[in-house]
């Protein structure tokens, strides 16, 4: 089973407060570990105006997570996103190529070093 180069950015709802924005978090990346997969770097970008409105939000609390795992493991990751009603949005981008594992990689050491700083 052959581990792939993600990364997946979600927005929690702005009505949390710190701490339940935090454990949101920490169930993403814990969700992450269960099915298998390495979280390499995180990227808090913190409360930002929304384009347009999600379920009357304006402003939301975005997060980005970099990560290796099994490809298997994304369908219930998606699954888990789905079913928890304060993430507004996610996606996930999957890296595949040299040339997109060294894009990944950089971002996900400057990801690192942001969280030193």
């Amino acid at each position: 089973m052959s581990v792939r180069h993600y990364e997946t950015m979600f927005i929690v709802k702005p009505t949390l407060t710190a701490e339940e924005i935090a454990a949101q978090i920490d169930v993403v990346k814990s969700n992450i570990e269960k099915n298998g997969g390495e979280i390499v770097a995180v990227d808090d970008m913190g409360a930002r105006n929304l384009a347009y409105p999600i379920n009357k939000n304006k402003r939301g609390y975005y997060y980005v997570v970099y990560f290796k795992s099994p490809a298997s493991s994304i369908l219930e990751l998606e699954r888990n996103y789905r079913i928890n009603e304060n993430i507004l949005r996610f996606i996930f981008i999957k890296y595949e190529t040299k040339k997109e594992i060294a894009a990944w990689t950089k971002m996900s050491e400057d990801a690192a070093k942001k969280v030193k700083a």
